[in-house]
């Protein structure tokens, strides 16, 4: 099976700056900074995956009285752990980003960040 899963962490990841560096609306910076997160969430993940002979699976890191085997079939646990405390924090940084974007847009009657620098005055 061909690894697809970093070229399309690195796309993820270059759509985010893209969508961050580019774009004139501020809830598409928001969009791009959730695809920039989910590129390296998907990276962080493919690291931690350890590929097998074909027909071995490979095992969560729980514990078994065969040592030996658990050894050489676990799974790291470290980018499962740090991965799903960033999805976390990133959504509340996505909720905390929109309800901004919400109030921006109702004093200043509009998304785009430059307008909103002359309007500020």
């Amino acid at each position: 099976m061909i690894a697809l899963h970093y070229p399309v962490a690195i796309i993820l990841f270059l759509v985010g700056i893209y969508c961050l560096l580019f774009r004139r609306n501020l809830i598409k910076m928001v969009i791009g900074l959730e695809l920039l997160t989910d590129g390296v969430h998907l990276f962080l993940i493919s690291v931690g995956y350890k590929t097998l002979a074909e027909g071995s699976i490979p095992i969560a890191p729980i514990l078994t009285s065969n040592v030996k085997d658990f050894a050489s079939r676990a799974v790291d646990p470290l980018p499962q752990v740090l991965v799903l405390t960033s999805i976390v924090i990133d959504i509340s940084i996505v909720a905390l980003a929109l309800s901004l974007v919400i109030y921006i847009y109702s004093e200043y009657g509009t998304l785009n960040p430059y307008k909103i620098r002359e309007l500020r005055g």
